[in-house]
């Protein structure tokens, strides 16, 4: 009996020495910190304290280097949360997990979204604003005065292809309206030109497209599509004539159906959402220098866009 109970423990102790032998060659053997993580991976099917003898490692020693590697990983995570918290209050809390990971890819941090995500909602209590729903739309009837061209095809294979256009309003503190009209690339989501003005204008309308043209150098406006809503400052003869003589074709979304110029009203969701909503301003110069800023510095260049796979549009743009 007890000869058949020792030569079971001798097949086993075999079965170990085999299976380290084959393991050994991708082992580092007597080096230390390697020859540590290699019992840390290896340990489950032979026992921790068999590899511990076998490769002459003092038992202390060893977890002496399991509770460091937990101090290192809690040092690296308080690290990390800091981060977060640096970028989540230098972006006035509005930025998401999913853009707070992109910063930190672009730091160096090798890190989840999922783990971001659980650092901010669950461990510092950090949420993004949340954007406002926009009230329901009634759907009127297609009256086109140019194609839809898009057809909510959002993508462009080159600079300067595709343009989408439109207004917005803006509130100064005293209640007093004030509008913005941009220009935006579909190729990489850039504003290219963004003016404002007291009323929703014709005027407006062209000299921002203007503006839009003079910022390209090289365009060439005959290759161009420029896609709007119905709005009278679009369907205007001055307006068609000005684009007729620079050979822009123009394109025009479905009335009432803002989702034909998705990308337009999703910009300017950011804009209120990341800048306007944010703050009182008492004067219009106030309103136009923070609208300036915005879009040709933070959102142009810093901000990451997810259509960009978390590049800025600037790097889209021209490959930075």
């Amino acid at each position: 009996m007890k000869e058949n109970l020792n030569l079971k423990k001798q097949l086993v102790e075999l079965q170990k020495e085999n299976d380290f032998l084959k393991k050994r060659r991708h082992s580092p053997s007597r080096n230390r910190l390697p020859a540590y993580r290699f019992i840390r991976e290896q340990h489950e099917k032979s026992g921790l304290r068999w590899f511990l003898r076998k490769l002459s490692i003092c038992p202390n020693a060893y977890y002496n280097y399991l509770k460091k590697r937990k101090a290192e990983y809690h040092q690296n995570k308080a690290e990390i949360k800091l981060v977060i918290s640096n970028i989540y209050y230098s972006q006035k809390g509005v930025d998401g997990y999913r853009t707070i990971h992109a910063y930190l890819t672009r730091k160096g941090y090798r890190i989840s979204r999922l783990t971001v995500h659980k650092y901010m909602n669950t461990e510092l209590k950090l949420y993004s604003i949340v954007r406002k729903r926009k009230p329901a739309y009634e759907f009127g009837e297609a009256h086109k005065v140019f194609e839809n061209k898009p057809m909510q095809d959002f993508k462009a294979d080159d600079i300067n292809q595709k343009w989408c256009t439109d207004f917005t309003y803006l509130a100064l503190a005293n209640g007093d309206k004030r509008y913005s009209c941009s220009i935006i690339d579909l190729y990489d989501r850039s504003i290219v030109a963004s003016i404002r003005g007291k009323h929703i204008t014709t005027t407006l309308a062209g000299e921002n497209l203007q503006k839009a043209i003079d910022s390209q150098l090289g365009i060439n406006t005959r290759r161009l599509m420029l896609h709007s809503d119905q709005g009278s400052q679009y369907t205007s003869k001055e307006f068609i004539e000005y684009c007729t003589e620079l050979g822009i074709t123009q394109s025009m979304s479905k009335t009432g159906y803002p989702y034909d110029n998705a990308s337009m009203e999703r910009y300017f969701n950011t804009l209120k959402n990341e800048l306007i909503n944010l703050h009182n301003y008492h004067t219009e110069k106030d309103l136009y220098k923070a609208i300036e800023e915005f879009t040709y510095t933070q959102y142009n260049h810093v901000r990451p866009h997810s259509y960009n796979n978390y590049r800025t549009p600037f790097e889209a743009r021209y490959g930075a």
